[in-house]
């Protein structure tokens, strides 16, 4: 776990993490660390230590095999006691301690940096430090919230313990988070042997007499002001979903105003309260392990040599053309990028150059890496090209000819055994198969908007897409480092059929006299990033149309319901398609804040009895919840791990509830079925339970059988 060397005076605490590619902070390591310490502070020789890593990463932070198999709260408060006494043993053992961090140190890597008396962080393109416990429901455990205020003030510790940010090492400098920076590791241990042997103070600011919290302390004025706004955009931002923020907070606020081990103590017991929600179970569950194993190919299939992609081609520059270009190029990716015109091509590559130049001016990249990544984009109007290609991205209109047309002009020109892929958000890959002239190499491939900032991609397997198609789309994901979930063919596949019975519920909310206001607000209430009829003028009331049409002219299907009657109308009498031209349910005026339109009133009279915010927080939650398992149940989606990672990430559906999915084992499968007949009675049988639901009620079953 830890390997130890003296030299010149000076003993070097080496973490060695034998189980693993990186370091982690579990009961081995915590005995390890301080079996070395004690040798350390033993020896009358060594003047300092330097505590480092043999990996590339520094450490990312605590084991939560480790920590979730804690029983209850005592073993959790017990865990966290054990760290304390360590890193306190550390930091007033007597003898100067500088944290060399050799690459990225988060969570309890980080805190294990504040421990020491110095921090110096070697510079990396892909170096992070920060405390991102919060993200996954917890509070930092190993002296976070307690030595970060105490190190730079409460303000500016605020931010980065709030907001879980993984900081860049310039920006950590400047916050005052790390105290050098190193040009490379040689530069690194230089640093860290000159600060010791400079005379390093061995002493913590905290541990001294006169000690006072930079920028002063939690009963000061300006302090009591900047707890009150916190508190208050807090609420704004979570709505009480999340209780780690909260609980950070308490630990802030409360253990300031305790000696450094009396605050310790209390934010180990905060942090078992953390540990112990079932809001840290749902999102450790799914936005941890469950999210690395997709991103480390756990859909995968077997047996197939994985795929060195060089080039792709991309069929289409508009905005989702244009933003796969973008990532594919930045990714080490060559770029054919077709489209009708070299102009219109030339346009799609601008898109990238503006975010380079952008990235440029902040300093993120060099003016050289810009001009790198652009020349990976061939902007062309040229077939034949396509022969380079491994991987075809088809990303034109949602138009059935016009895809077909396309798919035949490329394959006629694409190497054999080259995959072509459809980026389409609706329409079946099966159908869209019926083009191709090698189905088992024709597979979907469902990017979401905007490309460069969304981390999903849904696969779709069509009835005759290969397993090395399959592959070959994993492995291409893998690489521009998106999460990729595999979906069979269906209309709307999951995302998009989850995600339009949210948009739907709400206009049916409007439809039936709710106020318009209280339907958005639920919607940002329950959870979800915006209300629906916001996002629906986002994604455009014109897509919606269109592909209602599109589905009642392939299915000879009519939705039973309000909603697409007032769709209908937006487009077809009142010209209003979205956000895109100004006008839907909001109005957009240049350069102002939007507001909804006031017609509303007029066109959809408000109801006397207005319902409660939870009624209508339920109503958004429950459709989507029991869509995603009516694909569970018809085989769309196989792995619950995927319905859940694609209903956060795709659609936004709250990380609190760990996914559509566990949010049925959250509430509890017969209590979910209970309330969806209510809501059946109430509204119509678009709630109606699936029979798996009905089937694992009755046999007392769960979708994740812990």
């Amino acid at each position: 776990m830890i390997d130890y060397e003296v030299s010149n005076g000076i003993a070097s605490l080496i973490m060695n993490n034998p189980d693993g590619s990186v370091n982690v902070i579990n009961q081995p390591f915590i005995e390890a660390l301080n079996t070395n310490l004690d040798k350390a502070l033993a020896d009358d020789s060594v003047k300092g230590i330097i505590l480092t890593s043999s990996k590339k990463d520094f450490m990312v932070g605590g084991d939560l095999n480790h920590l979730m198999g804690a029983k209850n709260a005592s073993e959790v408060v017990d865990i966290a006691n054990r760290l304390d006494a360590v890193l306190r043993k550390m930091e007033t053992g007597g003898k100067a301690v500088v944290a060399a961090i050799n690459g990225t140190a988060l969570g309890g890597g980080y805190e294990l940096c504040l421990a020491c008396h110095h921090r110096i962080l070697v510079k990396g393109k892909s170096v992070r430090v920060g405390l991102p416990e919060v993200t996954l429901g917890l509070l930092p455990g190993g002296g976070g919230t307690q030595r970060l205020p105490r190190l730079i003030g409460i303000q500016p510790a605020l931010q980065p313990l709030l907001e879980g940010k993984r900081l860049r090492p310039e920006q950590a400098q400047e916050l005052g988070m790390v105290d050098e920076l190193a040009e490379s590791a040689e530069d690194l241990v230089t640093k860290s042997i000159k600060w010791i042997e400079d005379g390093g103070e061995a002493v913590q600011p905290w541990d001294q007499k006169k000690f006072k919290i930079p920028g002063g302390g939690v009963k000061t004025p300006s302090a009591a002001m900047v707890f009150g706004a916190t508190a208050g955009l807090l609420l704004k931002k979570t709505f009480g979903n999340y209780p780690a923020p909260h609980l950070i907070m308490n630990c802030v606020f409360e253990g300031l105003q305790l000696p450094i081990e009396r605050g310790l103590a209390l934010e180990s017991r905060y942090f078992a309260q953390a540990v112990t929600s079932p809001e840290a179970k749902n999102m450790i569950r799914t936005l941890f392990f469950s999210l690395n194993k997709a991103n480390k190919g756990g859909a995968r299939p077997k047996d197939i040599p994985e795929n060195d992609i060089k080039t792709i081609g991309i069929l289409g520059a508009g905005m989702m053309g244009a933003g796969i270009a973008f990532v594919s190029a930045n990714a080490g990716i060559n770029v054919i990028l077709k489209d009708v015109s070299v102009e219109a091509a030339e346009k799609g590559k601008a898109y990238s150059a503006d975010i380079l130049s952008k990235w440029v001016g902040q300093g993120r990249i060099t003016q050289e890496k810009c001009d790198e990544v652009l020349g990976r984009i061939d902007a062309t109007d040229k077939s034949d090209r396509l022969s380079e290609c491994q991987l075809v991205i088809e990303a034109v209109f949602e138009d059935r000819a016009l895809k077909a047309t396309v798919t035949k002009e490329t394959e006629a020109v694409m190497a054999e055994g080259a995959v072509f892929a459809s980026n389409t958000s609706t329409l079946p890959i099966t159908g869209l198969a019926e083009a191709s002239k090698a189905p088992k190499n024709f597979i979907g491939l469902h990017f979401f908007s905007p490309v460069d900032k969304m981390p999903l991609v849904e696969i779709i397997l069509g009835e005759k897409s290969s397993d090395y198609a399959t592959a070959m789309c994993v492995d291409y994901i893998g690489k521009i480092k998106k999460t990729p979930i595999v979906v069979n063919d269906g209309r709307g596949f999951f995302t998009s059929r989850v995600f339009k019975t949210y948009l739907l519920e709400g206009i049916e909310c409007l439809a039936e006299g709710i106020s318009p206001v209280l339907i958005d607000n639920a919607g940002k209430m329950a959870g979800m990033p915006v209300g629906p009829l916001a996002i629906a003028d986002e994604v455009s009331i014109e897509l919606m149309y269109k592909i209602n049409k599109q589905t009642e002219e392939d299915l000879g299907e009519k939705y039973k319901g309000k909603a697409m009657e007032v769709v209908d109308k937006f487009i077809t009498e009142l010209d209003r398609p979205g956000k895109k031209a100004g006008k839907g349910f909001y109005e957009y005026p240049k350069g102002e804040k939007k507001f909804l339109w006031p017609e509303l009133a007029k066109l959809y009279p408000l109801s006397e009895n207005q319902p409660d915010v939870e009624e209508v927080k339920t109503r958004l939650l429950y459709i989507q919840a029991v869509e995603s398992a009516r694909t569970f149940e018809e085989n769309v989606v196989t792995s619950v791990q995927d319905a859940d990672i694609g209903s956060i990430l795709g659609i936004g559906f709250p990380p609190f509830t760990g996914g559509a999915l566990s949010f049925i084992d959250w509430k509890g499968v017969s209590n979910f079925v209970e309330t969806c007949k209510e809501l059946e009675s109430k509204y119509g049988e678009r709630f109606s339970p699936p029979k798996v639901l009905l089937d694992m009620a009755a046999d007392g079953a769960k979708f994740y059988q812990d």
